[in-house]
């Protein structure tokens, strides 16, 4: 998009976010909140990976680790609003200790490894009492801010919406400063990062705890929308379809990250309809989820592999008015768009 468009795209963006939760109907808002949520998470990994260069197969497991901590304040007859606040802090402290070993590994190493910090920790919650063991936690209050009680679905939404707001305003503030400079240049090269006195260890750590911090937050709100938490809430196959939301939206790009929480989001919902229609098996919502994430990915891959925001904006830049080279046709050396990754 041209810059002029920009802003126009951005107030196009938060008035269609806004409106939703009145147009949209009972049976609609949940999956409203979901995909907000998604997002949430989404926004976070999309700096992971398209800044920091890291793949963490691990998301879900902060985005548990918000949805617990927020739980297990509340029940202790805390403050609720102590509960939410806690979850992303808690999250993103976890990320912040276990990222120190961690990140020292690289690629397919790094991914397998949250990965298995998922699964550890899914087997850890499931069999402690205190957190309710594969059962869970149930009863979890309503959340209250400053005497107001969030009691029904839109309200959800717009707390949904909020933190949305929140972490989108954060990102871009910290592209948009010096250190995001500097996380510009380690997506680009590490090597030639560090060479230029960019503290390479210390950037990925921080982009590590707050997107693991982002997460805990959507994992807070999370906890007190539905009103329970359990391992069953948080599976692997949740990371997988972080995972594809960054690489079909565009990862590190904010509305690379809104767009593929977007249309993952409605998608996985088309096919849970189509998996519990009469006559289909059991299984049939998390196979076709494992089939479609397949499809998906190879197709981005082949026409579309800096993701679905990037590819488009790109086009759009592309089609404007060509600069005229003398009275001949347009040359073929006009400038092309700049494939490093943006915050928008």
């Amino acid at each position: 998009m041209k810059s002029l468009s920009r802003p126009a795209v951005a107030v196009a963006v938060c008035a269609a976010a806004l409106l939703a939760p009145l147009l949209l109907s009972q049976t609609q808002l949940p999956v409203y909140i979901v995909l907000v949520l998604a997002a949430c998470v989404v926004t976070g990994l999309s700096m992971l990976m398209g800044y920091a260069g890291q793949v963490s197969l691990g998301q879900a497991a902060f985005f548990m680790i918000g949805g617990y901590t927020a739980a297990l304040i509340s029940l202790e007859e805390l403050p609720t609003w102590l509960g939410l606040a806690a979850s992303p802090l808690v999250a993103a402290a976890v990320a912040a200790v276990i990222g120190v070993p961690l990140l020292r590994l690289r690629g397919h190493q790094l991914a397998f490894a949250t990965l298995a910090i998922q699964l550890i920790l899914l087997n850890l919650v499931g069999q402690q009492e205190w957190t309710g063991g594969d059962i869970g936690l149930q009863g979890v209050p309503r959340l209250r801010i400053a005497g107001y009680e969030f009691a029904d679905d839109r309200a959800y939404a717009y707390l949904a919406l909020a933190a949305l707001g929140l972490i989108v305003l954060i990102t871009r503030n910290i592209v948009a400063s010096r250190p995001g400079r500097g996380l510009r240049a380690l997506a680009t090269s590490e090597v030639a990062a560090e060479s230029s006195g960019v503290p390479v260890a210390a950037y990925k750590l921080a982009v590590f705890s707050l997107s693991a911090g982002f997460a805990g937050l959507a994992g807070g709100v999370y906890a007190f929308y539905f009103g329970y938490v359990a391992p069953s809430s948080f599976p692997v196959l949740l990371s997988f379809e972080y995972i594809v939301m960054v690489v079909v939206g565009g990862a590190g790009t904010i509305y690379g990250a809104l767009a593929g929480a977007t249309v993952i989001t409605l998608l996985l919902q088309l096919l849970n309809n189509i998996g519990t229609m009469e006559g289909m098996p059991a299984a049939a919502p998390t196979v076709l989820s494992y089939a479609v994430y397949g499809l998906l990915l190879v197709l981005v891959v082949l026409f579309m592999p800096r993701g679905l925001v990037p590819t488009v904006t790109g086009w759009w830049e592309r089609r404007g008015p060509a600069r005229p080279s003398g009275d001949g046709p347009v040359s073929d050396g006009a400038k092309k768009p700049d494939l490093t990754p943006t915050s928008a």
